[in-house]
């Protein structure tokens, strides 16, 4: 795979001014690339801590950076959406998300939310044994005894040994942030759940597809959104 994208051709997602630059750095696999960014353009675009692709480097040799607990040297290494970023150094804590202008933000946390993360299961394999392979949105895969799982729910996983800890089922009464289709960036309570989701915000009341839907928390949100 390529190193680079050209930049007419980064996803409109990307925080990024398409005409600067020709070329881009393209994420490692293993995240959808629409719904996340290479820490090099997180550290240069984002947080505007460097300008060169030199001086990143430099900072993940130098500095502990962590993404959910484990420390990253590779500039490629991707940030996805609800992926907890730690720069101990400098104590600043933040998860990645999209706004309702559809675009990858970071959002600052304390040090005490990078303990777990939440990650929406996208898919599930029976395996030998009876056992289950659950697909994570982040590309982790995991082995689970019980049947319990449902595409759409969500796990929530201790940092940084990355455990499964507890379920955000996707049913009435939880709460769900929207990370597709034309309500993205909203977040609220699920109201009703059949062919469409429904969600009620603070300010609106919507129906969306299950796919959009991401499962943030058991009647509140597990992130302090500032509204």
């Amino acid at each position: 795979m390529a190193k680079h994208l050209k930049s007419l051709n980064v996803p409109a997602s990307w925080p990024v001014k398409r005409k600067a630059t020709k070329f881009m750095l393209r994420p490692s696999p293993g995240k959808p690339m629409t719904d996340s960014l290479p820490i090099a353009l997180v550290f240069k675009n984002l947080l505007k801590y460097t300008k060169t692709m030199k001086e990143v480097k430099t900072i993940l040799m130098d500095q502990e950076i962590l993404i959910d607990g484990k420390r990253i040297k590779d500039p490629k290494s991707p940030l996805g959406i609800m992926d907890i970023l730690s720069i101990p150094v400098s104590e600043e804590y933040y998860t990645l998300l999209i706004s309702k202008a559809k675009k990858l933000y970071l959002h600052k946390i304390e040090k005490k939310d990078t303990a777990n993360k939440v990650c929406k299961i996208i898919g599930k394999t029976m395996v030998k044994k009876g056992k289950m392979q659950l697909n994570l949105y982040d590309g982790k895969n995991f082995l689970v005894k019980e049947g319990k799982y449902t595409i759409g729910d969500s796990v929530v996983l201790s940092l940084p040994d990355q455990k499964i800890k507890d379920i955000l089922k996707l049913e009435k009464g939880n709460y769900a942030l929207l990370t597709k289709g034309s309500h993205v960036g909203m977040h609220g309570i699920i109201q009703e759940i059949s062919v469409l989701v429904k969600i009620k915000t603070k300010t609106a009341e919507f129906e969306t597809t299950k796919e959009s839907v991401f499962v943030i928390g058991k009647k509140e949100s597990m992130v302090a959104f500032k509204e």
